[in-house]
């Protein structure tokens, strides 16, 4: 297995793909979104930094996110190849990145913005972390694993999400240029079902 980068606008299922590939390869799967979302739980001051930033739709600092990549990598599980999901999302985060470690891929999880809009638009979420998409909840309101009522994040209302799109154009669509120019660049489209997608980031990293 090797050391990969996931690329992607938010939405387009880079998370989904990243825990395919982590079981089938028995890698660690390192999400920055995950370790964020946790110290904002937790109400870590690095959480409670992170919430103000993720609340407007903008990208949290640099300095916040690369000291915890740089030394989640120095770990023993990542050995044999890890899934980096979410990180980097900028030029100099990848340049920071490039000194601490050996990125052999970058795959490009491809979706048309149009597709993102509705998918993030119709997601709800329960406090026990289950999450629906309202075309296939009938009407329904209530979590079918613990009775709780559904809720939009605030990051998945129609204004943030169009935001989160302008930032990603502007920020992290460059990335795809930066490993392109290395020859690391692999674009997989993904407008079919979770399986096809995965079916076709299985023969790249095969």
């Amino acid at each position: 297995m090797k050391n990969v980068i996931l690329l992607g606008a938010p939405g387009a299922g880079k998370g989904t793909q990243a825990a395919l590939i982590c079981e089938e390869f028995k890698v660690p799967h390192i999400s920055t979104g995950d370790i964020l979302r946790r110290n904002i739980k937790e109400g870590t001051p690095l959480g409670v930094k992170a919430k103000e930033y993720i609340d407007k739709g903008a990208l949290v600092p640099d300095e916040v996110v690369i000291g915890f990549v740089e030394s989640r990598l120095k770990e023993d599980d990542c050995k044999n190849g890890y899934v980096l999901d979410g990180f980097p999302r900028t030029i100099p985060q990848a340049e920071a990145l490039d000194k601490v470690a050996h990125i052999d891929m970058a795959i490009n999880i491809d979706v048309p913005f149009a597709l993102i809009v509705e998918r993030l638009g119709g997601r709800r979420v329960c406090k026990c972390g289950a999450t629906y998409h309202v075309s296939t909840l009938n009407g329904e309101t209530k979590c079918k694993v613990c009775g709780d009522s559904l809720f939009i994040r605030d990051d998945d209302r129609p204004e943030t999400v169009q935001n989160r799109l302008k930032v990603y154009q502007e920020q992290t669509q460059p990335l795809i240029d930066f490993y392109g120019k290395q020859g690391k660049v692999v674009n997989i489209p993904a407008t079919g079902t979770i399986e096809e997608i995965f079916a076709d980031v299985k023969k790249v990293l095969e």
